[in-house]
């Protein structure tokens, strides 16, 4: 018990130092980080109008125009955590020209997010063939399926976050789709707590955007939607990203690290 509460006071030491060092990066680099999280907001608002526009003349093309702002929104991205590694590393003179990710590692990206996405739904397929015969035992089709589907997805959901760095080694590495995917799998062992903690503190600030919101508190809401626009989401993105260094400064996993010995 005594090694559990250590652990954790550990864990939440290491969470504030990376929010410190983060909130220290936001003041000095504040509008290059928040013009790039403006211009994936920009994008992501201007594509679902399009979108939805275009849809009432031609299918085909809203599709077009929905994957065009896709891959322009997902690059965006993927220079912002670059940016900010730049950031990191080199202070004033970090560029952002040199931050903008290639076409080979766009698509080194999106087959890592492919991957992931299959590899989500085996999961579902797995644990519902687990849970398959336990529906003759208990003769409750709906409960088992409920069961199946809240496992499944904290399963995924765990998943999801352990791989969650492969854009920053497909960046900051040069790592190919499924060696990126082992390697945030190596990094994030033993990190799962603070990476949580940090998870926590930023959807508390969006639960209660939600809560004012539908309770009618409608300057709250006001508010909490501006503080999270303005300086959450940028803040957000420079946390990841420090966190992603100060892990790899610890990271004694390998090259090429193999996921079956980085489970737990």
């Amino acid at each position: 018990m005594s090694s559990m509460i250590q652990y954790l006071k550990e864990s939440t030491f290491a969470v504030n130092e990376v929010f410190a060092k983060s909130v220290n990066i936001l003041k000095n680099h504040y509008f290059s980080v928040a013009g790039l999280c403006f211009l994936l907001f920009v994008t992501s608002n201007l594509s679902s109008m399009l979108a939805s526009y275009m849809s009432e003349f031609n299918i085909f093309l809203s599709g077009f125009m929905a994957l065009v702002f896709m891959i322009f929104y997902f690059g965006v991205n993927l220079t912002l955590f670059k940016y900010i590694m730049e950031i990191i590393d080199k202070e004033d003179g970090a560029k952002l020209s040199v931050s903008i990710p290639s076409t080979k590692e766009l698509l080194y990206f999106f087959t890592a997010m492919l991957i992931i996405l299959g590899v989500s739904m085996v999961i579902l397929l797995i644990i519902s063939v687990v849970c398959w015969p336990l529906i003759y035992i208990k003769k409750e089709v709906s409960t088992m399926a409920s069961v199946s589907l809240i496992v499944s997805a904290i399963l995924t959901f765990l998943f999801i976050i352990r791989v969650a760095f492969y854009p920053f080694f497909i960046m900051d590495k040069h790592a190919s789709s499924f060696r990126a995917i082992r390697l945030s799998f190596a990094l994030t062992k033993g990190n799962v707590t603070k990476l949580l903690l940090i998870l926590f503190c930023f959807a508390t600030l969006h639960i209660l955007q939600v809560y004012f919101n539908f309770a009618g508190y409608t300057f709250f809401s006001i508010f909490l939607s501006i503080i999270n626009s303005f300086l959450v989401v940028p803040l957000s993105s420079i946390v990841i990203t420090v966190a992603y260094r100060n892990m790899m400064t610890a990271y004694a996993g390998g090259e090429n690290p193999e996921i079956l010995k980085n489970i737990i």
